[in-house]
């Protein structure tokens, strides 16, 4: 063992590479950011970016292209009567030496027996089934006819314990089946008893099924811990077999009925897997018992390996199930990494556990979060990432248009007054340097410990401080916001707004207010989830009224009332609450949201319009409302909207102090 603090190096034995870089947050939150603003739900958008994946991983919707791909190659390429065909071939060659063995005896004897065997059934397992007394005088023929019930035995046996494989063809290469045959005889015995004690709920059933795999553990490689982990295997298959049968023909089930009852020469084995194919049923009844699977190639399968197929054929409709993550609560760690690299090999298993610890990280690092609906959704966090990244995106459009300063240098701080303080979480004020290191100095004097600089030492520069405002943010959220493509720019803005007024100008108060039919104030995660309805209805009155309401709560503050719009006001609000909605606006709509501007106005509000796209009857309602408060009006484009509204938010702040 490797003493702490020690390393070991060894070889990469494969999987993800270790020296690959971690997860990039960042991009995959923005991304799952975009289709969230763009109107997806955070569910749908997570899972959007898991489908199409990552930069250098693949997503769930290429892994579920290849399941499908090798699925319908599997059934392009096989065909399921092997097992009947063999057997027809061995029958022709039996029939074919034994007529030529008859031809040279000219005997009664000889006759009789070619007549016997020209009046055999035409149906393959009714022929084996008649000669099963015949008394073969050709040895060719009857080494053949054996074969024919050796091949039957070892198919049977095959299609359900891969551990008996080298040893029937063991048997069957010395041409004595009876030990093997008496073998699986005494399995199937043991096999039904268990199955009936743990049906039953006996207490004994571990320790029998201990004893069991004692016994029998030759037939089970894949070594089962538990009586159930036996059940599962078995019954996985033995509906493998069931579904092979489906999807045959009738003539083809027949057939293979009656050879069935020829295997190794008993019938008494068919009769045994019967009985434990009914208990695992019963056992597993939510195995694939009716499917069925088509296969339409050449090359002929036998029971062995077509149930083989059938069970790949349902393993990969497992794995295509599980990829598709389409049920509710689904999560990458549901996906069987065994049975996708048994399927697709090592690399896909790389690609889905890093789209799994991509998933996991965005958890874990408080990117995504339940609401109290049970809902996935942005956390705070993210959020606050977003509306960082937003607001770059914003100031780097103003100072690269028009020269406005970096917003990291705004703050709520003035002229300093010549004092200074603790610094106080929250605070933006500048560090007063030298009194910082000066409690650092005399806090570490004497000990002997390094000089350092702790949170206590600090201390900022009291300043004188400025007035503060007081910011309502209407947006426009009817349906032609969505059509017109300014859904997304307009939570953008929103979002870059939000961020600067929390992280840099603290003791404003900021509310975000929607408005279509009806307004509503509501928070930044509501509004950046907002999907876009179709509804109709401007109602600038209803904003206004909530606008209004933000103010009055916050007297001592400079009033600033932003509106974004892309329509005339179409809807009031009426004293019972209900919207009026009509197209061209009734004159009382107009009235009514006049008066709401003139309140507005009245409390020294001048509000700014950012008017997007071209209306003739918008431009004349905007200019009016401009001329009563005192306010501008703006025509940004789609993509400067954000730094439009930035700007004049900084301007109005500026005027204020």
């Amino acid at each position: 063992m490797a003493e702490p603090g020690s390393y070991r190096y060894g070889a990469w034995d494969g999987g993800r590479d270790p020296l690959a870089p971690p997860p990039d947050l960042r991009a995959a939150l923005a991304e799952i950011s975009r289709e969230v603003m763009a109107g997806s739900s955070p569910e749908s958008a997570l899972r959007e970016l898991l489908r199409q994946g990552v930069p250098g991983t693949r997503g769930l919707d290429e892994l579920t292209r290849q399941v499908w791909q090798r699925r319908a190659a599997l059934q392009r390429r096989h065909r399921l009567d092997g097992t009947v065909q063999e057997a027809k071939r061995l029958l022709d060659r039996a029939l074919q030496a034994e007529r030529r063995a008859l031809d040279a005896d000219s005997g009664e004897d000889a006759r009789f027996r070619q007549m016997r065997l020209d009046m055999v059934s035409d149906n393959v397992g009714g022929a084996v089934r008649e000669l099963a007394d015949y008394d073969w005088r050709s040895a060719d023929a009857a080494e053949a006819y054996q074969e024919i019930q050796q091949l039957l035995g070892q198919q049977m046996v095959e299609q359900r314990f891969k551990g008996m494989s080298e040893a029937l063809k063991q048997a069957r290469a010395g041409g004595d089946s009876s030990t093997v045959s008496e073998r699986v005889r005494e399995m199937l015995a043991d096999l039904d008893l268990l199955l009936s004690a743990h049906a039953q709920g006996r207490a004994d059933t571990p320790s029998r099924f201990q004893e069991f795999m004692r016994e029998h553990g030759e037939f089970f490689p894949e070594n089962p811990r538990t009586v159930d982990e036996l059940i599962d295997l078995l019954a996985a298959r033995s509906a493998a077999a069931q579904r092979l049968l489906n999807s045959m023909t009738p003539q083809q089930r027949a057939e293979l009925a009656e050879l069935s009852r020829q295997a190794f020469g008993d019938p008494r084995l068919a009769e045994a897997l019967s009985k434990v194919d009914d208990k695992l049923r019963a056992l597993r009844p939510g195995e694939d018992w009716s499917g069925r699977g088509r296969f339409r190639g050449d090359q002929a399968m036998g029971l062995s390996e077509a149930t083989e197929a059938l069970q790949e054929l349902g393993e990969l409709d497992q794995l295509a199930e599980q990829l598709a993550q389409a049920h509710p609560g689904a999560r990458m760690e549901d996906i069987d990494s065994e049975l996708l690299e048994r399927h697709l090999g090592e690399q896909s298993t790389v690609d889905a556990k890093a789209l799994a610890e991509l998933e996991r990280q965005l958890r874990a690092q408080g990117m995504l979060e339940r609401g109290p609906d049970g809902d996935l959704r942005l956390s705070p966090k993210a959020l606050r990432r977003l509306g960082e990244d937003t607001l770059r995106d914003v100031l780097g459009q103003l100072r690269g248009a028009r020269g406005e300063r970096d917003a990291n240098r705004a703050g709520a701080a003035g002229e300093r007054t010549g004092s200074t303080r603790p610094w106080r979480f929250g605070d933006t004020e500048p560090w007063d340097a030298s009194r910082t290191v000066g409690n650092a100095v005399l806090r570490t004097a004497g000990t002997g410990e390094a000089l350092t600089i702790d949170v206590a030492d600090v201390e900022i520069a009291e300043t004188e401080q400025r007035s503060r405002a007081v910011v309502a943010l209407c947006v426009d959220t009817s349906w032609s916001m969505v059509q017109d493509g300014r859904w997304v720019p307009m939570k953008r803005t929103a979002l870059a707004l939000h961020h600067l007024v929390r992280t840099r100008f603290r003791t404003d108060e900021l509310q975000l207010i929607t408005f279509g039919r009806h307004a509503m104030s509501v928070d930044i995660g509501e509004l950046t989830a907002l999907e876009g309805t179709h509804e109709q209805g401007t109602n600038l009155h209803h904003a206004l009224m909530l606008a209004g309401r933000h103010l009055r709560r916050h007297p001592d503050a400079h009033p600033v009332v932003l509106v974004v719009t892309d329509g005339e006001p179409t809807a009031h609000l009426e004293p019972d609450g209900e919207a009026v909605f009509d197209y061209p606006p009734r004159p009382e709509t107009i009235a009514k949201t006049m008066v709401e501007v003139d309140a507005l106005a009245r409390r020294g509000a001048g509000i700014t319009v950012f008017m997007l796209g071209e209306n003739p009857r918008l431009e004349a309602f905007v200019d009016t409302v401009a001329r009563r408060t005192g306010g501008r009006v703006l025509a940004p484009t789609t993509d400067g909207l954000g730094a439009a509204v930035v700007s004049d938010y900084l301007r109005n702040r500026r005027l204020s102090t």
